[in-house]
């Protein structure tokens, strides 16, 4: 399947997240450090992969796709239903993880930026989208 890393890599970043963030929501306060270091690493990496996402997409565009934000992260046209639908429940589960644990990591709730961003990344990467209307060129007279 392509996209299976940006599936993996989706799903591994709820599992580190959902490791420290709920017990702490549990009341395990031994690791609260570790919870917030966690969830300040995960945020900090949703900025490389939203730069990733950006770059492919504007390369895409540069070559005549004509790229909008709604159809990079949320429609992703013509990638397989499976990584649309894993990278969607991916996050849903990382903003349920985020909604229970917010009020004893409040940092959490940033790390759904994460996420979002591997469904930019995969829109980019695998998505369908139309090319850009023709545009009268000018040029000057010779």
């Amino acid at each position: 399947m392509p996209g299976k890393g940006i599936v993996v890599a989706s799903w591994l970043s709820v599992a580190v997240f959902a490791a420290t963030a709920i017990p702490l929501a549990a009341g395990v306060e031994t690791i609260k450090i570790l919870a917030v270091t966690v969830a300040l690493v995960l945020f900090f990496l949703s900025l490389l992969v939203w730069s990733a996402a950006f770059v492919v997409a504007v390369q895409r565009s540069a070559r005549g796709d004509d790229i909008v934000v709604a159809s990079l992260f949320f429609t992703m046209g013509g990638a397989a239903l499976v990584l649309r639908k894993n990278l969607w429940a991916a996050l849903l589960t990382s903003l349920v993880v985020a909604a229970v644990s917010a009020s004893t990591d409040p940092f959490g709730v940033m790390v759904p930026m994460l996420t979002l961003g591997f469904l930019g990344l995969a829109g980019a990467r695998y998505g369908s989208f139309p090319p850009k209307p023709n545009k009268a060129i000018r040029t000057k007279p010779r």
